[in-house]
């Protein structure tokens, strides 16, 4: 068994696709420049180097398209949610097995709100004969759904005029499924329309994709069966679209909190959380802004905990299978006390 277990986060904004808007690129270069000195802008190794050594959210952003993450477990493709992040997931597919109509994978969907499955029809390798896909999810009539999207009053290319293999078992009553050496298990969560979580373990690692999910209640009886879910994960993937405060203004519409995420990952003895599903309102520095409370949310309430927590942004790169890699040391961000900005620890 080729222990190999690699999340590529795709697509990390909610609700609908935010592109950074002019005048955010314009404060990007204000607050790069007025930190520049001389000596940064000499020679293209200056320059490269000054550029690296700004905070995340001046030199990059965490970007604008709408939930999707890859999965490449052992031998096996998982791609979880078809927001627009699922187009570039496509293109970097064909790069491979796929462009050769040699492609295999399963599609999971937690749900079918339009953010999770907008970017289906843009999906390049579905196009391609010889391709097989598997789709799972545990709404009934997923097909009927991904189908109603692209009827001709909506998008001018049928469902089924794909090339590829598409394969949608009938799950009958199922709570998981074995993708070769790898189990991927489901759970209702609370959302309108009904939302389903993905735990996916392998080879004694295992990643939590907890994306659009509202705790009402939060004592501790009703929230121990997401505990029991999250248990042990070496990666939570958690719907933190609001802050606390909102998350208690906006009851019943489906989503969570930074603060909540903290409290569940800490129960279940988690061991990195991911931050996911950010708020089409807020730029970069807001979103750093509520990272920073949250990192002293977690120092007050554990302040012996060895949860790592961090920011999910399109392009990020985890190998679960190495704890130490260098990837995964460059996640875990504090705030600079001189200013707001993310560093790596």
């Amino acid at each position: 068994m080729e222990e190999f277990f690699q999340v590529i986060f795709r697509g990390v904004r909610g609700s609908i696709a935010t592109p950074v808007a002019l005048a955010q690129i314009e404060e990007k270069l204000t607050q790069a420049l007025e930190r520049a000195r001389p000596q940064d802008l000499k020679d293209a190794d200056s320059r490269k180097s000054f550029i690296d050594s700004l905070p995340f959210e001046i030199r990059g952003s965490f970007g604008g398209n709408t939930p999707c993450v890859q999965m490449q477990v052992g031998k096996e493709n998982l791609i979880f949610d078809g927001g627009t992040g699922i187009r570039q997931a496509g293109l970097d597919l064909l790069k491979g097995d796929f462009g050769q109509g040699r492609g295999r994978a399963h599609l999971f969907f937690s749900h079918t709100h339009w953010d999770h499955i907008q970017a289906v029809p843009f999906f390049a390798p579905l196009r391609i004969e010889g391709n097989h896909f598997t789709i799972i999810s545990p709404h009934e009539n997923i097909k009927e759904r991904l189908e109603r999207q692209q009827s001709p009053e909506y998008f001018p290319v049928p469902f089924d005029a794909y090339k590829s293999t598409i394969d949608i078992p009938d799950l009958d009553g199922q709570s998981e499924v074995m993708v070769g050496d790898v189990k991927v298990q489901w759970q209702e969560m609370c959302h309108p329309g009904k939302s389903f979580s993905y735990r996916i373990e392998y080879a004694g690692k295992s990643v939590v994709y907890a994306t659009d999910a509202e705790y009402k209640d939060l004592s501790a009886e009703k929230l121990q069966p997401y505990v029991d879910f999250f248990r042990d994960a070496d990666l939570l993937i958690f719907d933190s679209m609001f802050t606390f405060g909102e998350g208690l203004e906006r009851r019943d519409w489906g989503h969570s909190s930074t603060f909540i995420g903290i409290d569940l990952a800490v129960d279940a003895n988690v061991k990195k959380i991911a931050f996911f599903h950010h708020d089409p309102r807020y730029d970069d520095n807001k979103l750093v802004e509520i990272f920073s409370q949250t990192q002293h949310y977690l120092k007050s309430i554990a302040p012996e905990s060895k949860l790592k927590m961090f920011l999910s942004y399109e392009g990020l790169t985890m190998n679960i299978q190495q704890d130490e890699s260098p990837v995964q040391d460059e996640l875990c961000f504090s705030v600079t006390p001189q200013k707001p900005g993310l560093v790596a620890k």
